[in-house]
């Protein structure tokens, strides 16, 4: 999901075999904190009560975003760009949106359909990329502002549904299914850009 500049590059020029740096272990710890901000549901209200579930999983939520864009800028700063980064960063992303969503509908906060959209289109453009990839039209299939605005709505939607309550007066949840909404409508849009990119090159080959 880096849809920044700071998005590790993909280029096989600058890949370098699979070992432990920081990048990676950025990216380890954002898989690791998806079960964190899960458990914190399922504990019962004596364990954990309903106010601090929803802080805690909107806090280690926000944390695991934030390694999101930190171990891109790092991989680019420090020049540790791998093969195994540039694979396992993807995965993790879509792993946290996808296990967020589906916890959000177990909770009655978000609408089944559109978690459905959101999972399925980042799917499809994954596969896309991938197949794009192979016949060396990885380009054709690049992050767009677009998406980056898409996912910018998405992860705060995320959140904001986990939090669940008032903040100076808002309604978490109802401003957080409003951008939801907006976050899959701008999923299918982005999906069209993409398909439409990828069959345009595809026609030129």
């Amino acid at each position: 999901m880096k849809k920044s500049c700071c998005r590790r590059d993909l280029s096989a020029a600058t890949l370098t075999p699979m070992k432990i740096n920081i990048p990676n272990l950025l990216t380890w710890l954002r898989i690791l904190l998806i079960p964190v901000f899960i458990t914190a549901f399922y504990l019962s209200d004596s364990t954990l009560a309903p106010h601090a579930k929803n802080l805690t999983a909107t806090g280690v939520f926000l944390l695991a975003s934030l390694t999101d864009w930190l171990d891109g800028y790092l991989a680019r700063r420090l020049n540790q760009s791998s093969a195994f980064g540039a694979f396992l960063d993807p995965v993790a992303d879509k792993l946290m949106v996808a296990a967020a969503l589906i916890l959000l509908v177990e909770l009655g906060r978000a609408d089944a359909v559109i978690a459905f959209i959101i999972i399925g289109r980042e799917i499809t453009i994954s596969a896309l990329r991938e197949w794009m990839a192979k016949i060396g039209e990885s380009k054709s299939t690049a992050v767009s502002l677009l998406g980056k605005v898409k996912t910018t709505f998405q992860m705060l939607a995320i959140a904001m549904l986990l939090y669940h309550e008032q903040v100076l007066g808002m309604n978490c949840q109802e401003v957080g299914s409003l951008l939801l909404y907006l976050a899959a409508l701008l999923t299918l849009w982005s999906m069209g850009y993409y398909l439409m990119m990828a069959m345009q090159r595809l026609k030129e080959i």
